[in-house]
């Protein structure tokens, strides 16, 4: 039996430090990364989502590359704020690029915070084929996450049990294939063959450390000019799906004159810890990661991964 290729996949919460890892990773083994985000595959969301520092865009067989530290980074920063994205799309995307990056022999990494974009290219999963309803989407995406997560337990009980609570275009998309295809959407999601030998490594943090991490985040984000950046795409598109999305949602009644500024700030880091406890109840339940604490742990593990792969 032939061997699969490798992928190293890095996760973690936000604000662990996955960009920092991955870059460092990538350089010790010869590797190139493809962004797992589904917010910094945006363009223009460059504050809110931490996007890192984009030194040049080159083009690398036929693919755009954003050079970050001199480490290729794929699927960052090329999407306009207004077209659809899923993790269908991504899987095609992602698996497309590991490819022609094994091919050069060099190593590819996955690297984000988007859980079920990484799991869709590992598992390889095969999604609903059902296209975006605008409509649908412009109704559902002026609800909240729970009113949202209400209506799904209600279409698909046993999916209501596996979605993150706090996602709410997962919400949204999950209702609209149930709604479009009366099926539940985890009964229509099978896996298939993995294309791949896969080894996930997690950030580790300590809950302090972590909460320290996302507070001094946060005050980089605001001096560096989230708000402002905020309000000019809040004026520029609205209420659109894509910004309907820690960091930039808290702003909109700020900007209607609903809440003061210090309770908009307050309540993205409120909504941060929140949905850094949802995703560590959803990451400790994959068995695959390989938490880590240091970077020098993550890097025994590669070179014995990448041993058994040869």
């Amino acid at each position: 039996m032939n061997k699969k290729p490798p992928l190293i996949v890095i996760l973690g919460y936000t604000g662990s430090g996955k960009t920092e890892w991955g870059i460092f990773l990538a350089k010790k083994f010869n590797g190139e990364i493809i962004c797992a985000d589904s917010r910094q595959i945006y363009k223009e969301m460059n504050i809110g989502t931490a996007k890192p520092e984009i030194e040049k865009e080159e083009i690398i067989d036929k693919e755009k590359a954003k050079i970050v530290k001199g480490v290729p980074h794929y699927l960052l920063d090329v999407l306009d704020l207004k077209k659809d994205y899923s993790a269908a799309l991504f899987k095609k995307d992602a698996k497309r690029i590991a490819k022609k990056i094994l091919k050069r022999k060099k190593i590819p990494f996955l690297v984000g915070g988007t859980y079920h974009y990484i799991q869709g290219v590992v598992e390889n999963f095969e999604f609903p084929k059902v296209p975006p309803q605008k409509k649908l989407r412009e109704k559902l995406s002026q609800k909240t996450e729970k009113e949202l997560f209400l209506i799904y337990q209600k279409l698909d009980p046993e999916g209501a049990k596996l979605i993150e609570k706090e996602n709410k275009r997962r919400l949204i998309r999950a209702i609209e294939v149930c709604i479009i295809t009366k099926k539940t959407f985890f009964s229509q999601r099978k896996k298939g063959e993995r294309d791949f030998e896969v080894l996930k490594i997690g950030i580790e943090l300590r809950s302090k450390d972590l909460e320290r991490k996302i507070k001094k985040r946060l005050d980089k984000m605001l001096k560096k000019g989230l708000e402002k950046e905020a309000k000019f795409l809040f004026e520029k598109y609205g209420k659109i799906p894509s910004l309907l999305t820690i960091g930039y949602k808290e702003w909109f009644p700020f900007f209607e004159g609903k809440i003061k500024r210090k309770e908009a700030i307050e309540e993205i880091l409120k909504n941060t810890l929140d949905y850094v406890k949802y995703q560590k109840k959803w990451l400790k339940k994959d068995k695959e990661i390989h938490w880590c604490f240091k970077k020098k742990e993550a890097e025994e593990l590669i070179k014995n991964f990448l041993k058994k792969c040869k």
